[in-house]
């Protein structure tokens, strides 16, 4: 009986070929770390304007649940920098300054620069994968990523994605799974709708006694003067 796990998944509309298979779609480190990767790793070509986790599930309908992001932290203590991948689902941001700076005992936590983490990972930015990161790197990864059957991440390309079981991934050998590394995206509420302001019914532009269609402004008063006043 074959090995459902040599069965390419359906996932989305891509097409998923085993990883091993095309290099071509892989960056360097990718290609590099497949043979010591314990499970199966498929990949599919995307475009690369729809690599950023956003538009490629609406474009490849592959849920945002099913899919992970990895991002590169700079945690800093005692004027040393070291840095860590965090692994956390799409639906979800990383807890960067609050459990992983604890976590790791860093004086403070913040996302590595772009250019830092090209540079560090041999990944083009917004395909940075968990797999083929430095040896000496922590790789913090959400429970939930460890718990799922398959999960959607970067292939070290933008023009690739790579279909994993969350195990696999959790078995990496420098990763760590964490309880509550990811937090609920929260959407901002829309802001309370400008009411235009209300005149009272006296409230006009015309001041009182005023008849602006009156042609001689002099009328009016000529009109109303007391008795005392003679006459011209």
């Amino acid at each position: 009986m074959p090995d459902p796990r040599d069965q390419p998944p359906v996932l989305g509309s891509l097409t998923w070929e085993p990883a091993a298979a095309r290099p071509d779609l892989l960056g360097d480190p990718v290609a590099a770390a497949l043979p010591a990767l314990g499970g199966p790793a498929w990949v599919a070509p995307v475009d690369d304007a729809l690599a950023d986790t956003a538009a490629f599930t609406e474009a490849y309908g592959v849920p945002p649940e099913a899919s992970a992001n990895c991002v590169v932290v700079a945690a800093r203590r005692a004027g040393q920098t070291t840095l860590v991948a965090c692994l956390v689902l799409a639906t979800t941001r990383a807890d960067v300054n609050g459990l992983v700076r604890r976590h790791l005992g860093a004086r403070k936590a913040s996302f590595a620069p772009q250019d830092v983490a090209v540079a560090e990972t041999g990944m083009a930015y917004g395909g940075i994968t968990p797999i083929g990161l430095p040896a000496s790197w922590p790789v913090l990864v959400e429970a939930a990523v460890a718990a799922a059957d398959l999960v959607v991440v970067g292939s070290g390309t933008r023009g690739a994605k790579i279909a994993v079981p969350g195990s696999v991934l959790a078995a990496l050998p420098t990763a760590e799974v964490l309880h509550g590394l990811g937090v609920p995206i929260t959407e901002a509420p829309d802001p309370a709708p400008v009411l235009a302001a209300e005149r009272a019914p006296d409230d006009r532009d015309v001041g009182w006694g005023e008849r602006p269609d009156e042609p001689d402004p002099d009328r009016r008063y000529l009109e109303d003067r007391p008795p005392h006043w003679g006459s011209d």
